[in-house]
């Protein structure tokens, strides 16, 4: 999102801390070391990237004045005192060492990316007064009429403190305002607002995408006749993925499939250190709210050039996949291709075709194809023993003025997995096929749980009796140690709660140039290949793959990455498009819980039935059984007693009557205050003698989320 203050403060610290004249990039590879230029450079401003494998910040100057990208440095002598986090600025001095590497050197913090606060202004004489939306920051910011930008009583704004003096009310001035808190878009912008996500595309950006041109067919093999299918959400627009199978001609391969995954050949028109890229690079993924996307590219791109559209012809790069009668791959191949979407179908289409209560265009035997190589891969799956989590996911559907209208569960089907299961047979290709080229690879990675977590679930599921422990103390773990939990809880009442205990185990799954496998899916090598419209991470790998076949004299043509990319480089760029895509999720997440607040507004004093999710030292939270909200029981209200946290054991206990609450237990709550704009729920323990017994559990709907691929 454009904020008139940021773009304002680089252009001061440029002039301040003038850009490097007539020196040369500065790279390193591996551990080599990084090339000199010719000239002692002045001070520069630079942008703080991630770090290199050794936990040393990598930086690059703001301002470069070659043709060339500007060099990625390592920052070092930092002293920081103060946090540098990815995004922000610093004033730096680069230091030619008696090596010839260049290094930069810390003068200060500039400030961090984001140091915006999001709240509802409310007139007063002279001005007004900012109430943030977050209750964690209990301040209120006083604004003069000359800082509030002529916004009115009751609307939602970004203001930028402009005064540190311990005062009552500190000073702000409105920076940018989101509407009125009524409005119907409001809680999307809030949610962009408040981490930062950019909207607005430099003109430069605009200009190249509107002036791209289709791609041509030739160098490229023609996948036309192929009746490939896209199959996505009902309210998709960018379509990056295309799917076909048949039974395997080669009668060595008795009962196997031959499959081709097609994905938008994004690379052909988004070529590095172009203005596109380098935008994609920052923005780092789409973001998904109820109401809209954030796109990481143009919609001249997202939603036409590149996306996959029925009939229309489109670059595609794609994958054929050979696999036998039990799913194992038995070899594959890349071309860069030209392909034409046989048919644009939704999840719940194909899933009704497939059962024969609905008809379709396509041949029966193309469906019947599609999910017969699918059980194939189910079982390869099985095999290699995956995480099989099912997570609850809702909908937020809204009415013609775009406010919402109900949140209603998603129901996982097997079209989903089907497209699950190719994209990640997809994936491991991309992965192996960048190693046996010997070609960087951006992976996407999971670790293993930390013991200690796995520990604490371990002493949680034996504390509630919700199910055995399914491994002994110190136990290595394996994904199947989890899955054996989750199948003796699946017929239970409490099988969704498992499903999140076991979840919030696990670690975070991110982007890194070193392979370290992919836990939850049991695979010693993975790659995103599959959604390069959405995912600069899949991107980068397309690029990798054409560099690679270029290399092998297999002349994929344009789009290669540059030939200088080094380690250091993947790794900052890995680390910046992890925290992007976290930031993302964050997003999506609180939009999603303000949506249910605003709703449930509507219910304040209704009572609901629910589990306890969640103890901290401040209260106890609770999940809805109707509708999946989470509100928060302040310690202050519950009944009857003094409660004080037993954190390691999850629970809380009261002083006087020893009464215990605790993860699992079934209560039924009174909903006394629902805010939409602060994401804010609280429930009141509704005494009713029935409800709140311990160890009674009620039974539990379970919905089940639509997963692609982690």
């Amino acid at each position: 999102m454009a904020r008139s203050g940021r773009k304002g403060s680089v252009r001061q610290d440029r002039r301040r801390f003038p850009s490097i004249e007539h020196t040369r990039p500065v790279m390193r590879s591996g551990r080599r070391p990084l090339a000199a230029a010719p000239l002692q450079p002045e001070a520069t401003v630079v942008e703080r990237l991630g770090s290199d494998e050794d936990g040393v910040p990598l930086v690059r100057p703001l301002a470069w004045p070659r043709s060339d990208p500007p060099p990625v440095l390592r920052l070092v002598e930092t002293g920081l005192t103060v946090p540098f986090p990815i995004g922000s600025h610093a004033a730096a001095q680069l230091v030619e060492r008696q090596t010839g590497e260049i290094e930069a050197r810390m003068i200060r913090v500039l400030g961090p990316a984001n140091n915006l606060i999001i709240g509802v202004f409310h007139r007063g004489a002279d001005g007004g007064n900012v109430v943030p939306v977050d209750r964690r920051n209990r301040a209120e910011y006083r604004v003069m009429e000359r800082d509030a930008g002529g916004a009115g009583d009751g609307e939602l704004v970004a203001v930028e403190e402009s005064s540190t003096a311990k005062v009552r009310f500190p000073r702000a001035r409105i920076i940018q305002r989101l509407g009125h808190s009524s409005d119907a878009g409001v809680i999307s912008l809030l949610a962009i607002a408040s981490h930062d996500i950019p909207t607005e595309f430099p003109m430069a950006v605009i200009a190249e995408a509107e002036s791209a041109r289709p791609a041509p067919l030739a160098g490229r093999a023609d996948l036309r006749d192929f009746p490939l299918v896209t199959i996505d959400g009902s309210d998709a627009r960018d379509f990056d993925d295309a799917v076909w199978a048949e039974p395997d001609a080669d009668p060595g391969n008795r009962g196997g499939w031959h499959l081709v995954v097609a994905i938008a050949d994004v690379a052909w028109y988004v070529r590095p250190s172009t203005a596109l890229d380098r935008e994609a690079m920052r923005r780092g993924n789409s973001v998904y709210f109820p109401d809209r996307v954030v796109p990481m590219l143009p919609e001249a791109l997202s939603n036409e050039l590149c996306s996959l559209k029925p009939g229309a012809d489109r670059p595609c790069l794609a994958v054929h996949l050979w696999i036998d009668a039990t799913g194992r791959k038995r070899r594959h191949r890349f071309e860069r291709g030209m392909m034409r979407s046989a048919a644009r179908l939704t999840y719940e289409e194909i899933q009704a075709v497939h059962e024969g209560r609905r008809a379709s265009s396509l041949p029966p035997e193309r469906v019947a194809a599609l999910y017969e190589a699918f059980a194939a891969l189910a079982k390869e799956r099985a095999r290699r023993g995956a995480l099989e989590l099912e997570i609850s996911e809702h909908r937020v559907v809204l009415n013609a003025e775009q406010r919402p209208a109900a949140i209603i569960p998603v129901a996982r089907l097997d079209s989903h997995r089907l497209i699950e299961e190719f994209m990640v047979s997809a994936n491991v290709a991309a992965a192996e096929e960048l190693e046996t080229r010997r070609r960087p690879c951006m992976y996407r990675v999971h670790d293993a749980p930390d013991p200690e977590k796995i520990e604490e679930l371990r002493a949680l599921l034996v504390e509630t009796g919700i199910v055995g422990p399914g491994f002994a103390r110190g136990q290595a773990p394996k994904p199947e140690l989890f899955n054996g939990v989750l199948r003796r809880a699946a017929s239970m009442p409490a099988a969704a709660l498992v499903n999140e205990l076991v979840l919030r185990c696990q670690a975070q799954a991110s982007y890194s140039p070193s392979n370290i496998g992919h836990f939850g899916l049991a695979l010693r090598r993975y790659a995103h290949f599959t959604s390069p419209i959405r995912r600069y991470a899949d991107l980068i790998v397309h690029r990798a793959l054409i560099g690679g076949a270029n290399a092998a004299e297999y002349e994929f043509g344009a789009g290669a990455p540059p030939p200088n990319t080094d380690r250091d480089q993947l790794a900052a760029v890995a680390e910046h498009i992890s925290t992007t895509e976290r930031r993302a999720a964050a997003a999506e997440r609180a939009a999603i819980e303000r949506y249910r607040a605003t709703l449930l507004a509507r219910s304040v004093g209704s009572v609901f039935g629910g589990h306890i999710s969640g103890i901290a030292e401040f209260g106890l939270f609770v999940t809805s059984a109707e509708n999946g909200a989470d509100g928060l029981v302040p310690i202050s209200t519950l009944p009857g007693d003094y409660y004080e946290c037993d954190r390691s054991r999850q629970r809380l206990i009261g002083r006087r009557s020893g009464r215990v609450f605790r993860i699992g237990d079934e209560v039924s709550v009174r909903l006394v205050e629902a805010d939409g704009i602060g994401g804010r729920i609280v429930f009141h323990i509704e005494e009713d003698g029935t409800t709140n017994r311990i160890g009674h559990r009620r039974p539990r709907a379970n919905h089940h989320r639509p997963r692609r691929h982690r």
